[in-house]
């Protein structure tokens, strides 16, 4: 293993000569007969329906494969009861590449109460069942059962999200990485296509998997105590809180001029090392230093050591700065160890454009027929136009899967696709839903030195306030949606992604832009919550920043002669969320006449900050022991049920649930009929089905609305699952579909995933 982890060269440079693109990857043996392959090069295996569209994994990577050369075959949704289906296309010449599908199989399968759901958005008809749990261990232990000699790379949201010891809420319990367990050869995470590329021409040129080692954004499995040469050892105990920011060198330095000579009597002359050689030595040192976090079998079952193992991991997030990571798995002579190199590095413009230009079908593969595909149906005319979030909220998978570093397509790129939609797609009437990406206004930002960039540890880069470093520029989107709009045959253009109002706010021609051109009547942002208690915990602005938006949006509103409305989201039983957070939440929406429709209860998802909290009652926000912090955790069902009646308190479902609590908490002035009661004393003659009582009061105030089903639907990441939506949010927004993709719930993936 080389020194430093390999840098591959830019993606556009490895290209193939040209090879005729097939129509679809082929799914069967008719259809490599019919393109001439007696063989396939690479099979990929999903947990997904095919829809040939840069928003779906397997397509993404199957084209990105194509671009090389290859021959690519894709196997959608085996039986996986036996390994028969697993044989279907034969023995791949270099491996197999194995995801659960754009969202994590539990979060897909079963809703934050452990119920599971009855539809699957990324099926053809939407039926469920269609994957099993935990559906990369099962794939890939079928594929090494059909062909033992076969290499195994697993990949997607669900291999990004559980590559080291995690919680597992639907077990609850810490549950190894998913590396031993589905016997992979390599794990590939976050945004794989760089490692994808040098992995496969690398095999492809004989040099055998097990031998590959350096590459970015790669896992693998290491006998113990394996260290390359040159690399030392550090225990994460010894880093429980961030170290120093490295000092910059300054840019207006002279060059360090050449050693003095040593003088006549031998003494050396004293050398004062410029800061810039200084910051570099320490860089390569880090470069070759691998931390190693607490073994598997000591953080299931010490809460506190697992806390303490997030904390690090998240800290280790930046391409810039992060060191490789290792972990043991198991005791005595079968103990291994989960060795994980630094994230990828990002994407750059040209090769964001590249990717997102091959030659995609952008339509679901013929031998679905007419089936409706729901997620398909959500994103067909959206169009994602960056990846990346540095929002850091602590229940979304984002930065596990993505990172925080914005990566953004060129505007040429972006108007050629919202026209291939318009010339290719037979059912287009005008209207593109949606241009995003996991935020709707981080579009090209990006710290405004990449020195600084790259030393930062921060876990957000707009909180506890926006950085001063961050550069917060909506020009380069705003000339986006002007230029998309002039295109002929663009009739309206909506923007579906979630808003960053804290960002907004920072441009008043932004939100102008948006409020008079871009909303459908109904623009959604999620406060989350309206508590600072709860806010600390999921590192969410303030309510400030959310009244400061609202005023600009309905002076706009006004100004456009549109009647339009908010659709504030918020979760129910987040960690660091008491009885009073829930009260104060339920008195602020009556105060504003707001009654939700969809609401979510915290979802825990493998590896995020806010699952941490959830399982060991500890803040990896600050630095982890016995004695630190504690978060107040909801966990029964009675609790979390009380806190989601709260952010329903107009449904008289919900209110014999309100009453007890209420009486629990002390607050039985809050009962009856008064204005200032939250609940009535008795239940109507009948009571009305949830959502359905909306005739009392003269609905929320100017400008916002109570939240409408959304397409599909349940509410968001964290909420459980909704019909219609990937996994309880919505399907995947454009691009959300990547290598190892993150899954996301709504807008912004919160455990869903591309």
């Amino acid at each position: 293993m080389a020194a430093i982890m390999s840098q591959p060269a830019e993606l556009f440079s490895r290209v193939a000569p040209p090879r005729k693109p097939a129509p679809f990857l082929p799914m069967s043996r008719a259809e490599m007969q019919a393109l001439g392959w007696k063989e396939c090069d690479v099979v990929l295996v999903t947990g997904d329906a095919y829809i040939d569209h840069p928003s779906f994994g397997m397509a993404l990577v199957g084209r990105l494969l194509e671009s090389l050369g290859l021959r690519v075959g894709i196997i959608s949704q085996p039986d996986w009861t036996s390994a028969e289906p697993f044989r279907a296309l034969g023995k791949p010449r270099l491996y197999f590449g194995i995801t659960a599908g754009n969202m994590d199989s539990m979060v897909n399968r079963y809703t934050s109460d452990r119920k599971i759901r009855s539809d699957d958005a990324y099926t053809p008809n939407a039926e469920a069942n269609k994957r099993p749990d935990r559906a990369l261990t099962v794939y890939a232990q079928r594929a090494r059962e059909a062909f033992p000699d076969a290499n195994i790379v697993i990949g997607s949201i669900e291999a990004s999200l559980r590559r080291i010891a995690h919680y597992d809420y639907w077990s609850d319990k810490v549950r190894r990485s998913v590396l031993p367990d589905s016997k992979a050869d390599i794990l590939l995470f976050g945004n794989a296509e760089r490692a994808l590329i040098d992995l496969t021409l690398r095999l492809a040129g004989g040099e055998p998997i097990e031998s590959i080692r350096d590459l970015r954004g790669t896992a693998f499995m290491a006998r113990p105590g394996w260290l390359p040469e040159g690399w030392s050892e550090v225990d994460s105990l010894s880093l429980d809180r961030p170290g120093r920011v490295e000092p910059h060198a300054d840019p207006y330095a002279m060059e360090p001029v050449p050693a003095a000579a040593p003088a006549a009597d031998g003494a050396q002359p004293v050398r004062i090392v410029p800061a810039a050689e200084r910051v570099a030595a320490r860089r390569a040192e880090r470069g070759r230093t691998v931390v190693r976090l607490p073994a598997y079998e000591a953080v299931k079952d010490d809460p506190v050591l697992y806390a303490h193992a997030s904390r690090v991991f998240h800290l280790e997030s930046n391409p810039g700065n992060a060191r490789a990571l290792v972990q043991r798995h198991g005791d005595g002579p079968g103990a291994r160890e989960v060795w994980l190199n630094p994230p990828p590095i990002p994407l750059s413009t040209p090769e964001m454009d590249f990717v997102y230009g091959l030659p995609y079908a952008r339509a679901p593969h013929p031998s679905y027929g007419g089936a409706r595909i729901p997620a398909w149906d959500m994103i067909k005319f959206s169009v994602n136009i960056m990846r990346g979030c540095f929002g850091g909220c602590t229940f979304c998978s984002i930065t596990e899967h993505e990172g925080r570093i914005i990566q953004s397509r060129s505007e040429a790129s972006i108007l050629r696709e919202i026209e291939e939609i318009r010339d290719k797609q037979p059912d287009f009437k005008g209207h593109i839903s949606d241009l995003g990406g996991p935020t709707a206004n981080m579009y090209r930002m990006a710290c405004k030195d990449p020195k600084i960039e790259r030393s930062c540890r921060r876990l957000s880069c707009v909180y506890p306030g926006i950085c001063e470093n961050l550069g917060t520029d909506h020009g380069p989107l705003i000339q986006i949606y002007r230029k998309a709009r002039a295109l002929p045959g663009i009739k309206r253009i909506t923007i579906g992604s979630g808003l960053r109002y804290d960002l907004a706010v920072r441009s008043p021609e932004y939100v102008k832009e948006l409020v008079t051109h871009h909303v459908s009547g109904l623009l959604k942002i999620a406060p989350e919550h309206s508590e600072d208690g709860p806010l600390s915990k999921m590192m969410k602005p303030g309510m400030g920043s959310y009244e400061a938006f609202r005023k600009l949006f309905e002076k706009y509103s006004k100004e456009a002669g549109k009647k339009q409305h908010l659709v504030p989201y918020f979760i129910a039983a987040h960690p660091g969320t008491t009885d009073e957070d829930m009260l104060n939440l339920a008195l602020w929406l009556k105060e504003r006449d707001f009654r939700l429709d969809q609401v979510q209860t915290f979802l825990p998802t493998p590896m995020a900050l806010a699952t941490t909290m959830y399982h060991s009652r500890k803040n990896p926000l600050k630095k982890v022991s016995a004695d630190s912090e504690a978060v107040e955790t909801v966990r029964t069902g009675k609790l979390r049920k009380l806190h989601k009646a709260f952010l329903r308190w107009h449904d008289p479902e919900n209110w014999p649930i309100l009453r007890e609590g209420l009486l629990r908490m002390g607050r039985a002035d809050l009962i009856g009929n008064g204005p200032n009661c939250l609940v009535p004393r008795g239940q109507p003659a009948a009571a009305n089905p949830a959502g359905a009582d909306r005739s009392r009061g003269s609905g929320p105030r100017q400008g916002e609305r109570a939240a409408p089903p959304r397409a599909g639907g349940a509410a968001r990441p964290n909420a459980a699952p909704a019909r219609g939506k990937p996994g309880g949010g919505r399907p995947p927004r454009p691009g959300q579909g990547k290598p190892a993709h993150a899954g996301r719930r709504d807008s912004r993936n919160r455990a869903g995933g591309r």
